[in-house]
């Protein structure tokens, strides 16, 4: 089962999940910052983001003439703030050449899929020998201090079975798992909002939001994957 994106219909749901996160990160570093660290890194200088929304990795890589950066989305709503170059596409059809990335980036996107191993294998299609593939994946047990209120919908790329997912394709994988508080909600209105950005109605987030202890810490849980074609 996939949990279908509704970027298009509502891109603002996606906006408010992005400014919760970052208004309320513990901390000065994001994942987006933790993968252009790697990329770095890497040596990668052809970059590829796959679901790249309004390019919050782009953002905080250097503006430097050696790096070659194509975001990608489905999502016509997000891609109008994304930095050019950016195109709009399917993951599951890449429309490139293969080998033509040094590094592929999938951040929060491929549990959206009902066939996340044919955007593994179009991510693998693309990259150059020895280039980088960055995948996350997040748990079925994230944000255990909303359990009662909130769940992860059941995907096909949950962090449980992601590594072997990508084991299929890449035949290695490296994994780096991540358990720990990412952000503190510092009140009933910041908790409403990360419920809301999560799909739990307006009204139910509010009156869940009133019965939970302020600050409240939300601990993460995923797993970023590293592989190499």
């Amino acid at each position: 089962m996939a949990l279908t994106p509704d970027h298009d219909e509502d891109p603002e749901r996606f906006r408010l999940a992005a400014r919760v996160t970052r208004q309320y990160l513990i901390g000065a570093r994001s994942l987006h910052d933790h993968i252009a660290a790697k990329l770095m890194a890497a040596g990668a200088s052809r970059v590829l983001d796959i679901g790249c929304g309004e390019g919050a990795l782009r953002r905080v890589l250097p503006d430097s003439p050696r790096f070659r950066f194509v975001g990608l989305d489905a999502s016509a709503a997000l891609l109008r703030a994304h930095p050019a170059p950016r195109v709009r596409a399917d993951a599951l059809r890449l429309p490139f050449r293969d080998g033509a990335f040094d590094a592929a980036v999938a951040v929060n996107l491929l549990y959206h899929l009902d066939e996340p191993h044919v955007a593994l294998r179009e991510a693998r299609r693309v990259l150059a020998p020895g280039g980088t593939l960055l995948v996350s994946a997040i748990c079925r047990t994230d944000s255990p201090e909303l359990a009662p209120i909130w769940r992860p919908e059941p995907s096909a790329f949950d962090a449980e079975e992601a590594p072997a997912r990508v084991c299929e394709v890449f035949g290695e994988v490296e994994v780096e798992r991540w358990d720990a508080p990412l952000i503190t909600l510092p009140d009933r209105a910041a908790i409403r909002d990360y419920l809301i950005a999560r799909r739990v109605p307006r009204l139910q987030a509010a009156e869940a939001a009133s019965h939970l202890p302020t600050p409240l810490p939300v601990t993460k849980r995923g797993s970023l994957l590293l592989a190499r074609r």
